[in-house]
């Protein structure tokens, strides 16, 4: 038991680190975002001229910022209708049902991640982009198409992290059943087992 505690808390420092890395650069890829929003705005109703690669390069902002921000909420939970029914349920009922659907989440999460490796690794990740370009060079005097698997990638880093978080929140789960709840350290600001934070 001391052992599976220990392994339990280490993937919950482990996953609290790389989400707050996710976070901090979620808010930055939501922050370029608006700002490449607003540039598509004002060079469109301003000035009348739109330009090519705004609305491409708003959606790879915002599928990076999906992917890395996600497992934040997952892990933080308040799932509203699964709560709800729940909470409704004895203690030791909810925990099975919540063991339960953690462990098929792991599982289709782990399918998604490979369907999502063979997509970014296949065919569709060997396009690139219509109009957004990176530069090549650090004179900026050659610029290249940024490849589909790239905004593919986000997909896939986001599914790998809420595996990451799933697996610690069904061992969280399983050892909450077994009576070791006070040796678990708590994640900031989620909601427990029975309603509640911890």
């Amino acid at each position: 038991m001391r052992l599976a505690v220990a392994i339990c808390n280490g993937l919950g420092l482990w996953n609290g680190a790389l989400l707050a890395v996710g976070r901090w650069l979620g808010a930055a890829c939501l922050a370029l975002m608006v700002v490449v929003i607003l540039t598509q705005v004002f060079f469109r109703y301003v000035l009348g001229s739109a330009l090519a690669w705004p609305e491409e390069a708003s959606r790879f902002l915002m599928l990076w910022s999906t992917g890395l921000m996600a497992p934040t909420a997952f892990r933080a939970g308040g799932f509203g209708a699964i709560d709800m029914v729940v909470r409704l349920l004895p203690r030791v009922v909810a925990g099975g049902l919540t063991v339960l659907l953690l462990g098929l989440m792991v599982v289709l999460l782990w399918v998604a991640l490979t369907i999502g490796w063979s997509e970014v690794t296949g065919l569709a990740g060997r396009f690139q982009t219509d109009s957004l370009r990176v530069p090549a060079a650090w004179d900026l005097s050659v610029w290249v198409k940024v490849p589909k698997s790239a905004m593919m990638a986000s997909m896939v880093v986001g599914v790998a992290l809420l595996l990451s978080v799933a697996v610690e929140l069904l061992l969280r789960h399983i050892m909450v059943l077994l009576g070791a709840r006070d040796r678990l350290q708590a994640i900031p600001g989620a909601v427990v087992l029975g309603g509640g934070t911890e």
